[in-house]
């Protein structure tokens, strides 16, 4: 890598992303690897209030709705996760992946059902949202 980026300094951009501690590790492998990226930015994690917009946004992108028991469930594993793993939460990733998962919950709720709202098919619920990790 650093090869090519010597040899074609002019031609590409190449952008490294990750997590603080484990990026300045990666930088500190090859001493002349920092030198190498002469901007490096910090973004902050998005607030709580955030991701839970950015959770109904991507709800809403695929036609469903939360309860509000469903919402105040997310906001408690956030806060979880964040309290167990501050260094490793992958801020909206985590909300896209939680979500995934609420989907495939309620799906296979849906199954048990012979008939079914339409509410009920874009609704998703507190239970949908299982957390294992």
């Amino acid at each position: 890598m650093v090869k090519l980026m010597e040899d074609y300094r002019d031609e590409f951009i190449l952008i490294l992303a990750g997590y603080s501690n484990e990026m300045d590790y990666f930088l500190q492998t090859n001493p002349g690897l920092q030198s190498r990226f002469p901007f490096q930015i910090n973004f902050p994690n998005y607030t709580m209030e955030q991701l839970l917009d950015i959770l109904n946004m991507m709800a809403k992108e695929r036609d469903y709705r939360l309860t509000n028991r469903a919402l105040l469930k997310v906001e408690q594993q956030i806060e979880i996760c964040l309290r167990n793993e501050p260094f490793t939460f992958s801020n909206a990733r985590y909300i896209r992946n939680i979500l995934e998962r609420a989907i495939r919950q309620q799906a296979m709720r849906m199954m048990q059902y012979v008939h079914y709202s339409e509410d009920q098919l874009t609704m998703l619920r507190a239970d949908d949202f299982t957390f294992h990790r």
